[in-house]
């Protein structure tokens, strides 16, 4: 017998899921532009701090098992997602639902773009602030260099994609971090949201999936690392600059390109549309 007054622990079913996922659709749309930009900055934080966490994490990680080492990367990096979530920030990729406010026709395409131009920024803005701080502080030197080596690893490999694999890349992540969101939705406690982030975020890092607001403090990360660090950080680390050409201003804005796009189509069409065509298209 159910006492009254005590909460619900059961998941909400996946036709309420998606009203309120209209819900939060139209409640971001509605919030005043500096409101939003502020929202943005702090998710850019947020993620990355994963991001950071991720790095350190993975830092002498190259004689593990990959697969092994990639999940418990990917664990810590699911820290962004779950602060991003539970402290209410604005997450480009999860902005991307904006486009089922467009299927309902309660938004028009210049009001979404007008809110994913301004998270956009927000996000790079917060993760290139974090990026400034980290490298200040001198957190990549940590292990005798192997911080700042795992971070040029992870940029080079995600700089070596040509455009339609990183289109591709960023249409999986984005499928997966949206489906994540969606299931926070079904949680109905802190807890419940918390575990919901942890396994799909792990399997797109797993997969090497691209995140475009990730990539915004992954890739600058390393580029300030490499155009920062001395002789003696190169020796300890047993590699040089040269080995890391491809990591530059260029090659950041060629990998933002088409993982930006690829999110949009992974979240906004696979999730956001999908899941308006099936639970609220047909409830009129």
């Amino acid at each position: 017998m159910q006492v009254e007054n005590m909460p619900n622990y059961g998941a909400v079913p996946p036709a309420e899921m998606a009203k309120l996922a209209e819900q939060a659709v139209m409640g971001k749309a509605k919030k005043h532009p500096e409101v939003t930009l502020i929202l943005a900055i702090m998710a850019g934080i947020f993620v990355a701090i994963a991001g950071m966490f991720y790095t350190v994490v993975m830092a002498g990680a190259q004689g593990s098992p990959y697969g092994l080492a990639k999940l418990v990367g990917g664990i810590a990096f699911s820290t962004g997602l779950m602060l991003v979530v539970l402290c209410g920030a604005e997450l480009f990729t999860s902005s991307t639902l904006l486009l089922m406010g467009k299927a309902a026709g309660k938004l028009k395409m210049r009001n979404i773009v007008k809110n994913w131009s301004l998270v956009y920024l927000g996000n790079f803005v917060g993760s290139i602030l974090f990026a400034v701080l980290i490298v200040a502080g001198g957190v990549w030197q940590g292990g005798n260099g192997q911080v700042g080596l795992s971070a040029l690893y992870i940029a080079k490999a995600k700089l070596g994609y040509p455009f339609m694999q990183a289109l591709v890349l960023g249409i999986l992540c984005n499928l997966l971090v949206c489906l994540t969101y969606w299931m926070t939705l079904s949680a109905r406690t802190a807890a419940g949201k918390m575990m919901a982030c942890i396994l799909p975020v792990a399997a797109f890092v797993v997969a090497g999936f691209e995140h475009s607001v990730a990539n915004m403090y992954l890739l600058p990360v390393a580029y300030m690392i490499k155009s920062t660090a001395g002789p003696e950080f190169w020796q300890a680390i047993g590699y040089t600059a040269v080995d890391f050409d491809k990591i530059n201003l260029s090659y950041i804005v060629m990998n933002l390109v088409p993982v930006t796009i690829g999110n949009i189509i992974g979240g906004g069409v696979m999730v956001g549309l999908s899941k308006w065509f099936v639970h609220l298209r047909a409830k009129g």
